[in-house]
């Protein structure tokens, strides 16, 4: 056993007086489609249904054993790092200070009070993060309080290793692949570490937060000039320094990019199939299980599903964005003729399976032609071929805007 192993094991312990080992659970669904035996760390079961807190908790509890008078703890998320401090403050009665951006959704803001209670105060400060977190350390200083990082620190990457303890234990080896999300690098950090060159692994970041693959090109950390946030639990702009130490080793091409849109279809996938409800980071691991699919078979795999705080008003967006990537929704600008009959004349060529989900018309007097904003829904993507040839078979003129980040966003 190195020293590491032992350290993760030791925190693994210190846990079950705060929590239960969360499940690692075989999911039928998932070895059937992949022809391999694939199992489900469930750290969205955790009791802030997140991995955060494993790190905070050991973090903590480290500063506490070796200065007892330390009781000021301060923090800097919008998510689920704010909860595991909140949770763990409460749990050794000492006092939390967490900072959140103004931005910050009221139901997080809610859950890190429940789980704090009387022992955290919430301080909204900054329309972005990093105007956040300058003030928390900051304040940090000005009170000499003992600030925790959600991923670059030692004792926080040890914590969340416990992760990977527990699936030794419960596994009763070490898988042949383990396939885990990365943001700040903290999990994915500490459960390599933990089991080496004894399995195969695949690090999955969102495609609009590469911080890893970044730093693996420039042989360090690397601050991303533009960050897609949509995946709010692993979007990070610069992985840390001390996790891409222990990560530095990775070959690149074990590092792959899951697509915001395809992420969707993968939590709406396990939502609707198995009742399991993941945040986007927690689904990127189980994502990209379609990458991987031929270096699977046969094999014992374990993804970490790292977050279950979804908050469901991103519902419609989630189901948007999947049925974009699917190809069974498509939005398209068409140039309509001003003359009588020609709505019914489009309409007409709308298949059995074809419906509208969306219309607008502007209709200007002193124009030949109308502009008109459809979106259309189908139940199969190649149902679409045939709408496009019929569309084109009378004339009119449209243009696919589906993919038009910039438009889509606008007017969709």
């Amino acid at each position: 056993m190195t020293q590491f192993q032992d350290l993760a094991r030791r925190a693994q312990t210190a846990m079950r007086d705060v929590f239960d080992a969360t499940p690692l659970q075989r999911n039928a669904h998932l070895s059937h489609r992949y022809g391999a035996e694939i199992y489900l760390k469930r750290e969205d079961l955790s009791p802030v249904r997140s991995y955060k807190l494993r790190g905070a908790l050991n973090a903590m509890r480290k500063v506490m054993a070796k200065d007892p008078s330390r009781d000021v703890f301060v923090c800097a998320s919008a998510g689920n790092h704010a909860q595991g401090v909140a949770y763990m403050c409460k749990h050794f009665g000492v006092r939390g200070v967490i900072f959140m951006p103004v931005t910050t959704p009221q139901q997080k803001i809610f859950k890190t009070e429940v789980f704090g209670g009387d022992t955290v105060e919430i301080r909204l400060i900054g329309d972005y993060f990093d105007d956040t977190l300058a003030a928390a350390q900051a304040y940090c200083a000005e009170v000499s309080g003992t600030f925790l990082s959600p991923f670059d620190d030692e004792d926080v990457i040890e914590g969340q290793a416990s992760v990977a303890a527990e699936i030794d234990r419960q596994l009763g080896h070490a898988p042949d692949h383990i396939v885990l999300p990365v943001g700040g690098g903290g999990l994915a950090a500490g459960v390599c570490s933990y089991f080496g060159d004894k399995s195969a692994y695949t690090l999955v970041e969102p495609a609009g937060g590469t911080s890893l693959k970044a730093a693996l090109g420039a042989g360090q950390p690397v601050r991303l000039d533009e960050l897609d946030g949509f995946v709010d639990g692993a979007a990070v702009a610069q992985i840390g320094a001390k996790t891409f130490a222990r990560l530095a080793h990775i070959d690149p091409d074990r590092v792959l990019a899951a697509p915001e849109d395809r992420i969707c279809t993968t939590i709406l996938d396990m939502l609707n199939v198995e009742g399991i409800v993941l945040e986007p980071a927690g689904a990127l691991a189980i994502d990209a299980l379609a990458d991987v699919a031929e270096e699977i078979k046969g094999k014992t795999v374990v993804c970490v599903t790292s977050g279950g705080n979804f908050d469901f008003e991103r519902l419609p967006e989630v189901k948007e964005r999947a049925q974009r990537y699917s190809g069974v929704k498509k939005y398209f600008i068409l140039r309509l003729p001003q003359r009588p009959g020609a709505l019914k004349e489009f309409l007409n060529i709308l298949g059995p399976e074809d419906d509208i989900a969306r219309f607008e018309y502007l209709k200007k007097s002193a124009r030949n032609f109308g502009s008109v904003l459809i979106g259309i829904e189908t139940k199969d993507s190649a149902n679409f071929d045939g709408f496009f040839e019929r569309l084109d078979a009378i004339g009119m003129t449209y243009t696919d805007i589906t993919n038009d980040e910039a438009l889509a966003q606008f007017l969709v």
